[in-house]
Order: structure tokens, then sequence, then C-alpha cells
């Protein structure tokens, strides 16, 4: 058992919505104190790093409501009920971008939110991919770009993306290709 472990001793629904859920639970502390934690229950999502042969990423432009702006981010989706994170991730890739990828690695596993929610995204990577058609869900507008990978990196680290999955992407991205030069091949 874990000497940080807080333990539940009620839990309260406050909210359902359309996929989250906000909850409002009663714990006890590692000191025996009682307290309470709020935190929101999301199913999960699964991100992609679409990487053409010449080392260029799709790269979405999105509005994101909460935040009051559109951001640059990798494509991303939450996770239909019990559905596996690579399904999803194929899925995504082709509903945003309308690509499909014949090789697919996986990266990572992040936890955005500690703080607040259970939130958990996987993030892939797509590579080989063959243009098809875009299906976006109804009421989703994105604008596609290709940005070369190292160009992602550095909006990363520079600020100009804040975008957590898209910024953790890219520096695994960065990692796994080991500084490759794709204006050689």
């Amino acid at each position: 058992m874990d000497s940080l472990e807080e333990k539940q001793i009620s839990t309260e629904e406050v909210y359902k919505g359309n996929f989250l859920k906000i909850y409002k639970d009663k714990v006890e502390l590692p000191d025996g104190k009682i307290t309470t934690r709020e935190y929101i229950k999301h199913p999960g999502a699964a991100a992609i790093i679409p990487l053409t042969k010449d080392g260029q990423v799709v790269i979405e432009r999105q509005w994101r409501y909460p935040a009051g702006k559109a951001f640059l981010e990798i494509p991303a989706g939450k996770l239909d009920p019990n559905e596996d994170p690579l399904v999803c991730a194929k899925r995504e890739l082709l509903e945003e971008t309308g690509y499909e990828a014949a090789n697919w690695v996986f990266l990572g596993k992040i936890n955005n939110a500690i703080g607040y929610s259970n939130e958990s995204i996987w993030i892939y990577l797509a590579k080989d991919l063959v243009k098809k058609e875009q299906h976006l869900d109804p009421g989703e507008f994105v604008e596609l770009s290709l940005l070369p990978w190292n160009e992602l990196v550095k909006k990363s680290l520079n600020g100009e993306i804040t975008d957590v999955k898209t910024i953790i992407g890219s520096l695994w991205l960065e990692k796994y290709l080991g500084g490759a030069d794709f204006s050689k091949k």
C-alpha cells in the first residue's frame, strides 16, 4: 500500500455531460483527516503524429472554446466505451485529416491534468501515410497544414505551441527520429 494513498469514503456524481462527468468524493488523507476531492472523469483519448515520407507532420489548427482561441495541435480524439487506443487513433486520423497510415508506433501515454482529471492520452506516430477522404464529425472544424517535424519541435519549445499533448508528442517524435535529416532522403 502506498503511504500517500487517499482512501475514498464516498462519491457523488455532481454533473453528467455528454462525455464528461464531474465527481465530488469524500476521502481520508494519509494522516487520517477527512477532506473532499473534485475531479472530472474522462473516457481517455488517442493522439496521432502523422508523419509524411519527407518529414512533415500533418498539424491541425482548431478552436478550443474553454481557452477562447485556436490552437496548433496534433490530431486527437476521445475513446469510445471499451475502445482500444490504437483503434481510436486510426479512426481519428482518418476522420480529422483524411489520412490512413500503414505503420504505427506507440510513443507513450500521458496523464495531462492529474490535479483534476483522470484523463489519459495514448500518443502514436503514424507513418507511410495515404491520403483518403476527411470525415469530420458534425460541428467539428479544423484547418490542416504541413509542418516540418523539427519546426513542430521548435514551436513546442519556444511557446508558439502550448497544447500539452502536442508538446510532449513532438519531443517523443524528436527522440524517436534521433535528429533524422529528411532532406537527404
